[in-house]
Parts: structure tokens; sequence; C-alpha cells
């Protein structure tokens, strides 16, 4: 005579083992199902918290901002500088390069 506790149903985690029929799957089983819940939740509460640094989430806000910003096309504008570049039409800002490599050094 075969045991109670003997099944052909085998687990996923262990191929070879044999899975018991102790488990129940009335209301017992749905209230022992909440306590443990309750109690995991309980244990892992305090371990299951994340801080992420205001460096972070300011990083974060700010590449929302720019991903929702629209394009911007400087084509027109590159074309007009490379051909006042070429035809040597372009003038440089001498005074205005000195205060922008200043303000960059500063």
């Amino acid at each position: 005579m075969a045991s109670p506790v003997e099944n052909n149903t085998k687990t996923n985690f262990f191929p070879d083992r044999k899975v018991s029929n102790l488990k129940g799957k009335g209301a017992a089983s749905a209230r022992n199902e909440s306590i443990r819940q309750a109690a995991l939740d309980k244990a892992t509460a305090k371990d299951a918290k994340v801080e992420i640094s205001d460096g972070v989430k300011d990083f974060s806000r700010i590449k929302k901002a720019v991903d929702a910003a629209p394009d911007i096309d400087n084509s027109a504008k590159i074309a007009k500088l490379k051909a006042s570049i070429k035809d040597g039409s372009y003038k440089v800002d001498y005074d205005g390069l000195a205060d922008k490599i200043m303000a960059s050094e500063l």
C-alpha cells in the first residue's frame, strides 16, 4: 500500500523529488497565505527601502525636460556660417571671444 505522502507530481526546482499531498486548498490555506505574506512584509519592510540621492533625482528631472523639448534645427545657421567663412566675410568678435574664454576659466 502506497503512503499518502507519496505522489507522482514533480516540482520544477527538484525534478527528481516527489511533492507531498499535504497542501490544502481550503480556507485554512488562504488564511495561512495571508498571514505568511504579512510576516514577509513586516520582515522585509526595513530591508526593501532604496534611497535615491537628490543629484540623481535632479538628473532625472532634467533629462525628462530635455527629452520633452522640441529639437532645434540649426542647419541653416551652420550653412550660413560655413559660407561666410569660405568666402572670407566672417569677422571674429575678438572681444566677445576673450570674454567667453575668461568666463569659462573663472
